[in-house]
Order: structure tokens, then sequence, then C-alpha cells
């Protein structure tokens, strides 16, 4: 066989020795769920489309709050920052599957050494060279590479989990400054009613008919009115430059008209819901967790790989010549193929301990895998008990704030008619504005709960594939 034939069945005999290594890895079985095969407080149902299934449009109608998602997932820099970490691990995946593949360099050299005779010897050579290519016959290097992939494809799944999240908190924090302008209002409302409490109290005061201690008490509430003005003030700038953040950017000047309160809110839409195997296989921070669950189980393939022999070639084929001129036009052709057989026979316990650290890194990615299912299974829980009881509590507060506003109107009539006193007048006061507020705070967390329930069921995403393949 001459050089040009030698080289040109080295490559893919090697290729097909390393089609042929077997894997040192345990089988992988995705492990049971640790948690109870149904959700306390709802019933399996598969009626219409799953959380994970509907896109965020179809979820979040609202144009301004479409909108502001929109923004954000265009500008937001932890959905940047995950999208650079789904990169680098692609990248370090693409390293590290190179390394199943022999490197081949291009070269020319010369060589001049002194003979015994005295005279010189010169050679010029100019070829192919593959250095130490490792024949891959236990799977050490194919198991990292599949470890290096697992890693990419958690990677992506860490990114749609934090899309996910991102979508959510959007939602929820635009519900929570529409939520804000209501109680700005109540609060302004109900400090323009004390207001003119106290006016019609000094008024007694001055004509007799009030004593100082209901002019003070009175006073005293129209401070306190004023004072919550300003935490509502507070907590809707707290609120909005978290929306800021969120969205990475100041908010445009030209945002879409939305609804104006929780009332106007296109309805949401009704979310049903499997049982626990099934929906919680879909969420993205579950299935980066078993990614690195698949990783850490190949990374004992690659350490028990590291018990049996490595072997190497190194090859070359080219051109030799004596002149340099010649080297090209009438040199000689030639090749050389060294194979290496290296076995490790003594490393002061350094492979039994590569071993187990491997097997304690994968009962690490067991135990992790385990409590992001135990976690996602009791945030579907919360979530589901807030959807069975805030819908109630939202419509008895409702009707308590009803009854209040009655009882209101009836006292202040009363007092305005010198029947009632002042106690009985800022008393009601008291207990309407403390029962409105309530009632805002219950329709708001119905409404974030709803949000939450879509994200906690793994939806909120807007691709249908990921960038990485599963191995």
């Amino acid at each position: 066989m001459n050089g040009r034939g030698a080289l040109h069945w080295l490559l893919p005999a090697a290729a097909l020795l390393l089609a042929g290594c077997a894997s040192m890895a345990p089988p992988y079985e995705r492990p049971p769920p640790a948690v109870a095969p149904q959700f306390p407080t709802a019933t399996p149902d598969t009626a219409g489309p799953a959380a994970a299934d509907l896109e965020w449009r179809q979820v979040f109608t609202d144009p301004r709050q479409q909108r502001l998602i929109e923004l954000a997932l265009q500008n937001n820099r932890d959905l940047r920052i995950a999208a650079l970490n789904v990169e680098q691990a692609q990248a370090r995946w693409q390293i590290q599957h190179a390394s199943l593949w022999p490197t081949v360099s291009a070269g020319i050299g010369g060589n001049r050494q002194a003979l015994p005779n005295g005279n010189t010897a010169t050679t010029y050579s100019a070829g192919l060279l593959v250095t130490a290519y490792e024949l891959d016959f236990f799977g050490r290097l194919r198991s990292l590479s599949e470890s290096a992939q697992a890693q990419a494809v958690s990677a992506e799944e860490g990114r749609r989990a934090t899309q996910i999240a991102l979508v959510a908190s959007v939602a929820a924090v635009h519900l929570s400054l529409l939520a804000d302008d209501e109680l700005l209002k109540l609060t302004q409302q109900t400090l323009e009613t004390r207001i003119e409490s106290l006016r019609l109290t000094q008024l007694r005061f001055d004509n007799g008919a009030a004593s100082e201690l209901d002019l003070r008490l009175a006073q005293s509430v129209v401070s306190s009115a004023r004072a919550a003005l300003a935490q509502v003030q507070r907590a809707r700038a707290f609120d909005e430059n978290l929306l800021v953040l969120l969205v990475g950017a100041p908010l445009p000047p030209d945002l879409p008209a939305g609804a104006a309160s929780l009332a106007a809110m296109p309805a949401f839409p009704t979310l049903p819901v499997g049982l626990p195997a099934s929906v919680l296989q879909r969420r993205p921070d579950i299935l980066a967790s078993e990614q690195q669950l698949i990783a850490a189980n190949f990374n004992i393939g690659a350490a028990r790989a590291a018990y049996f022999p490595q072997v190497s070639i190194t090859g070359s084929a080219g051109r030799i010549s004596s002149d340099f001129a010649g080297l090209f036009n009438g040199g000689s052709w030639g090749w050389s193929v060294a194979p290496q057989l290296l076995l490790t026979l003594f490393d002061s316990g350094r492979r039994d301990a590569t071993n187990r650290l491997a097997e304690a890194d994968r009962n690490t990615a067991l135990a992790s895998y385990d409590r992001a299912v135990q976690t996602a299974f009791r945030e579907v829980s919360d979530a589901l008990a807030g959807r069975d009881t805030l819908s109630e509590e939202a419509f008895h507060l409702q009707e308590t704030s009803n009854a209040e506003s009655a009882r209101f109107r009836l006292v202040d009539l009363r007092y305005r008619n010198g029947v009632a006193s002042s106690l009985d007048l800022l008393d009601a006061q008291r207990s309407l504005f403390v029962v409105q507020q309530l009632a805002l705070q219950s329709r708001l967390a119905q409404a974030q709960n709803q949000v939450v329930l879509y994200r906690v069921l793994g939806g909120g995403w807007s691709e249908t594939s990921t960038s990485a393949k599963a191995p």
C-alpha cells in the first residue's frame, strides 16, 4: 500500500472504531416524581389546551400589558444573560465534541544533522500530521461530550424558565400598578371626605355644638388619611421602578391604552390542570434540573472509563526531499503511524476519588431534581388553592364594602342632622376605608394568582423548540 492509500484509510478506520465505542455510563431512567399522584385541591382536567401550550399573547390580551411584555423580552438583562449562558454552554459542547475527531495539521519543516564521516545531511518535509488522536474505545470522550450536550440543553431550559418568570413578573407588576391607581383614587376620595368632615366639625366647634375632643379626633383622621396617601404614592413609585427594571429601559410615552382598572382587564382563560406527572414535566426549570442529572450520569461514565487503557495514534503523511526546491517536484512520498497504549498503574487513588466524586455529583443532582419537582408541586398546589378561595374572598369583601358604604351614607346623614356623634361618623369612615382597601387587595391577589397559575403550569413560552437537542 502506498502513502496516499494509507492516509486514505487511516481516518475512516478511526471513525469506525469511534462509532463502535461503548459507553461506561450507567443507563439513565427518569426518576419517578417524589410527590403525590394528584394535586390536593384539584381533580385532573385535560379539557382544553394546557397552559404550556398557550403562548403568552393568548393569555395576556390587554394591549398595554402585551406591549410591556414585548419590551421586556427585548431589553431585560436577566433574559439576555440567560441567552448568553446558552451560547457559552453550546460552545463548551462543541469544544468537547471536537475531541471525538482527529485534529489534522499541515506543515513544512527541515532537519540538518551531522554524520559520522563529517558530512551533513539535510532533509525537508511537507505534509499532514495527526498528533495523539485518542481512540475512544471505552467511551470516555463520548461521555464527556454527552455531558456537555446535556449542560447545553439545561442552559436552554434555563433560558425558557427565565422568560416564563419574566412574562409573569411584568404581567403581575402591571396589575399592581392598576391596583395602585385605584387605591390612590380611593385614598384621595377618603381624604376629601375626611376634610369635609373636619370642616363641619370645625364649624360645629366654633358654634359650640362640638367639643374640642371631636375637633382633635377629626384632625387626627385627616392626618392619617394624608399619611395613607403618601404611602400609596410611594408604593406606586416602587412598582413603577420595578416595571422599568423588568422592561430594561425607560417606559416609552407612546404605550397603547389599556384597561383603566382591574375590573376592566380582559377575562383570564380557564387553565386545565392534569396529573402532576404530566404537568410538572412541562416546566422548563424541572427539565433543566433533569438535564443536570443526565450530565452527572455521563460524568460517571467518563470516570469509569479512566480505569481502562487510553489508545492514541500519531500519524503523518507527506513528501520528503533532500532539496527544498525538489520538495514539491520530485520528492518522495512517505507516511508513518505510531500507535500508543497507555495504562495507569498507580495514581495515589486519583481515579477512585474521581469516581466517588462523580457518584456524589450524580446523587446531588438527583436530590436537586427531586427538590425542583417538590417545589413545583407546592407552587401549583398553592396557586390552585388560591384559585379556589380568592374568588369567594373577593366576592364577600365586595359585599362587605357595599354594606359599609351604605352604612357610612346613613351615619353621615344622621351626623349632618345632629343625630349621630362624630365618633359614629369617624368609625364609619375608618371601617369603610379599611374594607375598601381589603376588597381591592383581594381582587389584585385574585388577578395575580391567575398569572402565577399560568406560570407554575409552564406557560409563558413563545417558541416551539429549543436551540440544543437533548441527548
